[in-house]
This record gives structure tokens, sequence and C-alpha cells, in this order.
């Protein structure tokens, strides 16, 4: 094992990039800015009450690149800020409350399963990001019957068939750029 090796286990790309607890802070208060913004971007679809948006994307990356806690914690905050009245939710009714909780989910257990080093290699990484994405769909789908009184397959036709091709697209991004971060931050790091 290469001291590289050793010297980042248990650790995530945020740990390594800033060492400051103000600049970690600083990097939660940047998640929870880009999940909002991410929510603003959206495409409805006329024949679901879930849009198309960025922040499966965004959750999901952040989590692997913050950690557990802090990726929770930023989730819970736009949660929290959105709940007291902020209008940086998708605009929907209700029909994405599964899958806003299914981000806290998936931020943990993404964000866990990245501080094992599930996101250092290509394949490792595409699965971090599926599972996360599956997580998010299971939420989301439970929500969408809880709110909508959808059935099953209902649910899975309008909140999940749609958009797995994007969101193939989104893993595939997610796991090109996470190795390819720890190899930068391994050469940035071996020279200094």
């Amino acid at each position: 094992m290469t001291a590289a090796a050793v010297s980042t286990r248990g650790r995530v790309l945020v740990d390594l990039l800033v060492t400051s607890r103000l600049a970690q802070v600083s990097c939660v208060a940047a998640y929870v800015l880009a999940i909002a913004v991410s929510a603003q971007l959206a495409v409805p679809l006329p024949f679901s009450p879930v849009p198309i948006t960025l922040q499966t994307f965004v959750v999901l990356l952040g989590a692997a690149a913050l950690g557990p806690l802090r990726s929770a914690a930023g989730v819970a905050s736009y949660l929290a800020i959105g709940a007291f009245g902020v209008p940086w939710f998708a605009v929907t009714g209700g029909a994405t409350l599964g899958y806003l909780a299914g981000f806290f989910v998936a931020a943990l257990l993404v964000g866990r399963w990245a501080r094992a080093g599930g996101d250092r290699s290509v394949p490792k990484a595409a699965l971090l990001m599926a599972v996360g994405n599956l997580v998010i769909y299971a939420c989301g789908v439970v929500g969408l019957m809880a709110v909508t009184g959808m059935g099953l397959v209902t649910a899975i036709a309008v909140g999940v068939v749609p958009f797995l091709v994007g969101d193939a697209v989104k893993i595939a991004a997610a796991a090109a750029a996470l190795p390819a971060t720890w190899r930068l931050v391994g050469k940035v790091g071996a020279r200094q």
C-alpha cells in the first residue's frame, strides 16, 4: 500500500482539499445552495408531477465529496430552510416530498460509502451513484403513492421510468469525475 493510499483511507475529497473548519462549513453552505439552484432548473413533464432537475446529481456528487455527516447536514439544512418558507423547492404540490426525504437518506449512504473508498474507481463510483439513485427513487415512489394516491406501477411509470436515461448520463459523469478528481488530488499532494 502506498503512502497516498494510507493518508486517504477513511477520508473524502473535502477532507483533503479543505483544512479549516470555516472552509468546511463554507463547502456545506455551497452544497445547500447548489441543491437549491439545481431545483430551480426544472423541466416539467406533462405526464408526471415530478420535473426533471439536476438535484439527484448534485445531491449524490456532493455527498461523495463531503462525506456522510456534512452532506446530511447540507441536505437537512436545505430541507429545513425550504420548510421555513424559502421558495427554492421545485414546485410540485408535494409530489416530490418522497424524493426530498430520499436525498437525506442517499446523502448519508453515499457519503459513508465514499468515505470507505467507493468513489476511487470508475466501477465503484458508478455503483455508488446508481445505489444512491435507487434510494432516491424508492423514497420518491413511496412519497408519490402517499401524496397522489397512485398505485405502485403508476408511480414507477411517472416517477422513475422517465428519469432513467438522464440519470444514467449523470451516473456516467460522476463515475468519471470522482476518480479523476482523486487522481488529481493525489498528484497535487505528491508535489507538496
